[in-house]
């Protein structure tokens, strides 16, 4: 199992379990995490009245485990992911201690409130790696974190701690997983359909709509690249990648 679920009276903790990768997230963690969504959803608001997501020492995230890493089921599966906190009717708390990048950052963004110790890191590194992430994320990372934040970890491939997205308002409170756990429990005793009427309300105020056939079509022209290609061999051999834009 790469993903552990344990309940503390309303009180629902989902943990990142694969220390050995800094959690890298590979299918087997997307089909986990489906199964956990769709469990957890049957037993929302009236059992669960929160969830808090989160890895086990010494990150929340690491990423994408890009040994075997494809557009296609991965992709589909890790998009089915995020959107599905989205649609669980209760707030979903990440609680992030250490690095999270890549799909650790699409995690975060995907959580309702974000719970960070100070020295977290988030980031994008997809020019890194010669592929790129798709229309939700940068939506999501642009309404959550702001456009001027979404640059710089898109374009400029930047990083950024947890005390500078705090001073923006893209991580609420600065603490560790004790702080969020204690901030699901007020939230649990709050008004759960009040809760789940404004959630939803916030999740149709940020319509996917159309994907720009452009967009998609250069999202799949990247995917399909040799820089694709030598950006997953570098990394897997430890060696810088040397693209050269096809």
């Amino acid at each position: 199992m790469t993903v552990r679920i344990a309940e503390h009276g309303p009180i629902a903790v989902v943990t990142l379990d694969r220390p050995d990768r800094r959690n890298a997230v590979d299918h087997a963690t997307l089909r986990e995490l489906l199964a956990i969504q769709g469990d957890l959803g049957p037993r929302t608001p009236k059992e669960i009245r929160a969830v808090v997501l989160t890895g086990a020492p010494p990150a929340f995230s690491a990423g994408a485990d890009l040994h075997g890493v494809e557009r296609g089921a991965f992709a589909s599966d890790l998009h089915a992911v995020l959107t599905g906190f989205g649609r669980l009717p209760v707030p979903v708390i990440a609680a992030i201690d250490g690095p999270a990048l890549g799909a650790g950052t699409q995690l975060a963004l995907a959580s309702d409130l974000r719970v960070a110790t100070p020295g977290s890191i988030f980031g994008i590194p997809a020019a890194r790696l010669g592929i790129c992430v798709d229309h939700w994320t940068i939506r999501r990372l642009t309404n959550e974190f702001s456009l001027p934040v979404a640059k710089g970890m898109l374009v400029g491939c930047e990083n950024y701690d947890a005390s500078r997205l705090h001073a923006l308002g893209a991580v609420q409170r600065l603490g560790d997983l004790a702080a969020a756990i204690d901030w699901a429990r007020e939230l649990a005793a709050l008004a759960p359909l009040t809760l789940a009427t404004h959630k939803l309300g916030l999740e149709f105020a940020e319509p996917e709509g159309d994907i720009v056939a452009e967009f998609e079509a250069a999202l799949e022209r990247t995917w399909s690249s040799a820089d694709a290609d030598e950006g997953r061999n570098a990394f897997i051999e430890k060696r810088p990648a040397r693209f050269i834009g096809e």
